[in-house]
Formats: C-alpha cells, sequence, structure tokens
C-alpha cells in the first residue's frame, strides 16, 4: 500500500460517488491521526467497495461509535492521546466489540505481540501491499459476522429458558441429573401428574423435543457467552 503522501498515492483511487455509510452494510472505521493517510487509506477502501467511515482519533471514533455498528477496525498504532493498543483494549471490554487490523509506520515486535495476543486480526506496516491490507479486512469482516451471529444465537436461546417459571426451573434440574418423573415428583413434593405437564411446558419453551437436546442447549447457555454479549 503505497504511502499518501508520493505520487503511487494515486492508487487508492477515487472517492466512489453515493460511498455514505449504510446502516444495513458493515463498516471499515479507519483510525489515525495522519491526515494525509487517513484520507487515503479511506479514498483506497472505498474505491475498494467498502463503506468507510474516517477518524483522526481513538477518542473521537469512541464517542461518535454506533453501540451496535457491525464492521472493523483499522487502526495506527502510534497515535497521541489513546494509542492503537488502548483502542483495542477499550473495543475488547464494550458490548459489542469489533476485530482491529493495526497499521504501523514502523515494525514493532513487541507491540505486535501485545497485539496479537490480545486478538488483533492482523498487524501491518503502513507500506504492506494494498492485496494485504484488503485480506486483512476481509478477514476481520468474516470473523465480526460469525461472533455477531454467535452472540445473537446465544442470546436467542438464553431468552428460551428465561420463559421458565421457577417450578420449571426445578423440574429442569432433576431433568438434567437423570431423575424420573416419580423420583422428581417425590423430591419435589408434588404429584407425578404434575411433573409431566411441567415437563411438557419447559420442553415446549426451549423448544426442544429430546432431553438429549435439551441437556445440550443446557450446557451452551450455561457456557460462558460470546465475547460481546
Amino acid at each position: 500500500m503505497s504511502p499518501p503522501g508520493r505520487r503511487g498515492g494515486e492508487s487508492f483511487g477515487r472517492e466512489r460517488e453515493g460511498s455514505a455509510v449504510s446502516a444495513n452494510r458493515p463498516v471499515v472505521f479507519v483510525v489515525d491521526d495522519d491526515a494525509a493517510f487517513l484520507a487515503g487509506a479511506t479514498r483506497l477502501l472505498r474505491a475498494s467497495g467498502y463503506a468507510v467511515a474516517p477518524f483522526a482519533s481513538a477518542t473521537e471514533f469512541l464517542a461518535q461509535r454506533a453501540p451496535c455498528a457491525a464492521g472493523c477496525v483499522v487502526v495506527d498504532l502510534d497515535m497521541p492521546g489513546m494509542d492503537g493498543l488502548e483502542l483495542q483494549a477499550a473495543l475488547a471490554g464494550s458490548d459489542v466489540p469489533l476485530p482491529v487490523v493495526f497499521l504501523t509506520g514502523r515494525g514493532d515486535v513487541p507491540a505486535s505481540v501485545r497485539a496479537m495476543r490480545s486478538g488483533a486480526e492482523d498487524f501491518l506496516t503502513k507500506t504492506a501491499p494494498k492485496e494485504a491490507l484488503i485480506a486483512a479486512i476481509e478477514r476481520a469482516l468474516k470473523r465480526e459476522t460469525r461472533e455477531r451471529n454467535d452472540r445473537a444465537r446465544w442470546q436467542a436461546l438464553q431468552a428460551r429458558f428465561e420463559r421458565l417459571t421457577s417450578r420449571e426451573r426445578e423440574v429442569l434440574t432433576h431433568v438434567l441429573r437423570g431423575r424420573l418423573n416419580k423420583q422428581i415428583a417425590a423430591d419435589l413434593g408434588i404429584d407425578e401428574r404434575s411433573v409431566k405437564r411441567h415437563r411438557t411446558s419447559l420442553m415446549s419453551k426451549i423448544e426442544v423435543a429430546s432431553v438429549a437436546e435439551l441437556a445440550r442447549l443446557a450446557a451452551e447457555v450455561d457456557a460462558q457467552p460470546p465475547k460481546g454479549r
């Protein structure tokens, strides 16, 4: 990727008309305090077909970012105020984290190791080929879609279990322990017919047809929720 300040910056292409960010498509958020590079990177990515939102600082991005916005972040490593690593940490702690691709004007092995260990999608220099940046962005966007879908599925599954009454939760606990209806009735001090009724109701609310499927979903919802729940 040619630095914007050189003649080679022509390869960034022209901004497309109608390139405004749409609410229903992923956005590549570019964060860099170098105005020339920020403008060049924005032109390049828009010419490559992406919706792009440029920001001159990490604090500006965090202040203006829509909480539910989908996409990824392409961020400079060294910036005044909040740097790229600090922005990565802030995103990781948010309700809807976004994958991060780092760009830096110089190689920095310790920083790259720290960034990758913290979940960065890639760590590139600003002189890297355009193709390397596009490939990293594509991976980041696919990852964000997968993680967003995982969060949505977990939330929907959790909502099913939240439909249960307190008695149905008690019956569920005993069912998952492998107890028979008559054993559950004795444990809870209710008649077996009531156990069957609660059991049928909870299976319907959780939308399962077998105890095996019930156990699998119960284990899934009790597990650590997907990052950014």
